[in-house]
C-alpha cells in the first residue's frame, strides 16, 4: 500500500506542475515571451501529467486549437489510467 501512496503523490505532482505550466504558457503567450516549448508538455503528459494538462488545456483555453493536443492529450489520459491500474494491480 506505500507503493500506491507514493504513486498517488507522484500523479498529484505531475499534474500540479502540468497545470501550472499551461498557466505560464498562456501568460506569456498574452505578453508575447519567450514560451514553454510543446515538447515539455508533452514529456509531461507522458510522464503522467496529461490530467492536469488538460485542465489546464480547458481552464485557459490554451492549446485547445492545436488538434495534436486535443486529441493525443485526452488518449494519453487513458494510457496514463491504464498503467496506474496496471502498476497498483500488477506490481
Amino acid at each position: 500500500m506505500e507503493n500506491v501512496s507514493s504513486w498517488l503523490i507522484y500523479l498529484f505532482v505531475a499534474n500540479i506542475l502540468g497545470f501550472y505550466l499551461m498557466f505560464k504558457d498562456k501568460q506569456k503567450a498574452k505578453q508575447h515571451a519567450y514560451r514553454i516549448p510543446e515538447r515539455t508538455f508533452w514529456l509531461l503528459a507522458v510522464l503522467g501529467g496529461s490530467v492536469g494538462i488538460y485542465i489546464g488545456m480547458r481552464s485557459f483555453r490554451h492549446k485547445t486549437k492545436h488538434k495534436s493536443f486535443t486529441i493525443g492529450i485526452p488518449v494519453l489520459i487513458v494510457v496514463n489510467v491504464i498503467s496506474f491500474i496496471s502498476l497498483v494491480f500488477f506490481l
